[in-house]
């Protein structure tokens, strides 16, 4: 049975080794973590920052996605956070990581992981421009 053993949204900065550590296992022969990261650019704009504004249920959706990915994949373990909040060009955004026996299956895990949470998760992002202008997008 594959282990969920961090799944949800944060406030504070999001910690990479946090979440590898979290998916630590013995059988584990591979392990693949992932951080998405605020760019200083988008759309051919520069963009200082982001402001992730969730609805209530995010955590919960988070939740949903892991325990569907760990499901569907030969894995030990699977832990993903998103970030909420204002975030800076370099925060980390997304972590994610994945253990299992092969890497073959770690790096399946963890690709629909991250794109299912980007599909599924409800939440907004507020980007911010130098010249202090702002555009929000939805992501769910």
């Amino acid at each position: 049975m594959t282990r969920v053993p961090l799944a949800g949204v944060s406030n504070a900065p999001l910690d990479v080794a946090l979440v590898q550590d979290a998916v630590d296992d013995a059988a584990a022969g591979a392990v693949v973590t992932f951080a998405g990261v605020v760019r200083n650019h988008d759309g051919g704009r520069a963009v200082t920052g982001i402001e992730y504004v969730a609805h209530p249920s995010a955590s919960d959706v988070v939740a949903e996605v892991a325990a569907d990915v760990a499901a569907r994949h030969a894995v030990h373990a699977v832990a993903v956070v998103h970030r909420v909040g204002d975030l800076v060009v370099g925060d980390a955004a997304l972590v994610a990581a994945v253990s299992a026996s092969h890497r073959a299956e770690a790096f399946a895990a963890l690709s629909e992981l991250v794109e299912e949470v980007k599909r599924r998760l409800p939440v907004w992002k507020r980007q911010v421009f130098p010249d202090g202008t702002h555009e929000w997008t939805g992501s769910a």
